[in-house]
């Protein structure tokens, strides 16, 4: 198999987590901080690859490679960009503008044991949830530096 082979293997194979990902991933379900990162991990990934192997690619018998790098490169900006992107980063401020009202809204008197871990996991979830809009919105920061 030649390098040209293993390249266009591993594209692909890069691209079908990606697909899998953006078609399986149901922004109406609460994601979770990691399924998040995933996500976006996958489309930087894919889109690091792109750069790099646009610039590889020179002859016409890797033209395919390169149509396909293109529509890879027309999903990311299409599907994710400008549609997942913005929902995950609305639903992302929803939940912690829900946290915070809710753990701000909770009594400062005595509290049994119980109510104490609750309010401690919400304050756990509440910063998982902020660095994750955080490393969201640097995502989209690099959006519109383009």
């Amino acid at each position: 198999m030649s390098s040209f082979d293993d390249i266009s293997e591993m594209f692909r194979s890069e691209l079908d987590k990606l697909t899998h990902l953006l078609n399986s991933t149901n922004i109406d379900s609460n994601l979770s901080p990691p399924e998040i990162v995933e996500i976006y991990y996958q489309i930087m990934n894919m889109s690091s690859m792109n750069v790099m192997l646009k610039q590889q690619l020179n002859s016409d018998d890797q033209k395919s490679l390169l149509d396909e790098i293109i529509e890879t490169e027309k999903l990311i900006s299409e599907k994710f960009n400008h549609t997942i992107h913005p929902q995950i980063l609305e639903k992302l401020t929803q939940s912690i503008q829900d946290i915070t009202t809710n753990l701000q809204s909770s009594s400062s008197g005595q509290k049994s044991k119980e109510e104490i871990e609750n309010e401690a996991k919400q304050y756990e979830e509440l910063r998982q949830k902020m660095s994750t809009k955080e490393f969201v919105e640097q995502y989209g920061k690099g959006l519109s530096d383009d």
